[in-house]
């Protein structure tokens, strides 16, 4: 069995298709786990969504910031939405079977046999795996509990910007949100940065990507994480990033897990948006 992990797609689902041919994946032997954003942007949102969903045990996925920015619409909270794709979803005969199974996945997928660990964005320099573990399931007890409404109506913003053992109710579900779905930087004291979403070097001063916090306490995990398009595909410091850009005409990447050693393979993608100053 191959197990793949396989960067955001953003409903570019015939990149998806070629990419998936490439690897001769096979859903009767091979596994695939994404990491997150599978819808928005992109042109075939209710495809993607409809396909991954229907390949039941052989994948799995962690939730994205645009998978939730979803949910929230679904859920009732939908002062944001503007995406033509994520209304198709929406609209569609299969809405509710499609959104609540979405609704029903990880915001973190821990695998200790093959001694990898699946997220979106990042981790708090903080938060030990262990910790990291129980903070997720936390929110996924929510989402998947009677609370689940009241959370998506206050689900967006950028406070709190530091972990506190303290936080309590919505302020802790959202930093853990944050952090799980949309962080990039930090500083030394593990505050975040959620404005800054470039390429490292373009941040403000004294603002550092999460994986190269000198005293993170999950450096000895290995972490595999998407969300970042303008970092790139990306090995260093114990993680993997691959949203290497897709949706705006760079490739789509699946990183194989189970060999000796991770490895790439990269679909080039003609791209849908063009990058802002280009």
């Amino acid at each position: 069995m191959a197990v793949y992990a396989i960067g955001d797609i953003q409903g570019c689902y015939d990149d998806l298709q070629r990419l998936l041919q490439r690897i001769d994946f096979d859903d009767r032997r091979d596994q695939l786990w994404f990491a997150g954003d599978l819808v928005n942007r992109g042109p075939k949102s209710l495809q993607t969504l409809r396909f991954v969903q229907a390949l039941g045990p052989a994948a799995l996925t962690v939730l994205g910031n645009h998978d939730l920015h979803l949910l929230a619409a679904f859920n009732g909270n939908r002062k944001r939405l503007k995406e033509d794709g994520l209304k198709a979803i929406l609209k569609a005969k299969d809405s509710d079977e499609l959104c609540g199974w979405l609704q029903s996945q990880p915001l973190l997928h821990r695998d200790r046999q093959l001694g990898f660990c699946l997220i979106h964005a990042g981790l708090p320099p903080q938060w030990d795996i262990d910790l990291a573990c129980q903070c997720a399931r936390e929110v996924e007890a929510v989402l998947q509990g009677r609370e689940a409404k009241a959370y998506f109506q206050d689900m967006y913003g950028n406070e709190p910007r530091q972990w506190k053992a303290g936080l309590r109710g919505m302020e802790r579900y959202r930093f853990i949100t944050n952090c799980l779905t949309r962080m990039r930087y930090c500083d030394f004291r593990g505050r975040l940065a959620l404005k800054e979403k470039g390429k490292p070097g373009s941040q403000r001063i004294g603002y550092y990507p999460w994986f190269k916090m000198p005293d993170r306490r999950t450096r000895q995990q290995r972490i595999v994480f998407g969300h970042w398009s303008t970092l790139g595909y990306l090995n260093q410091h114990n993680v993997w990033a691959i949203d290497s850009g897709c949706l705006w005409g760079g490739h789509l990447t699946a990183l194989r897990l189970d060999g000796e050693a991770p490895e790439p393979i990269f679909q080039p993608c003609p791209g849908i948006l063009k990058p802002k100053g280009k």
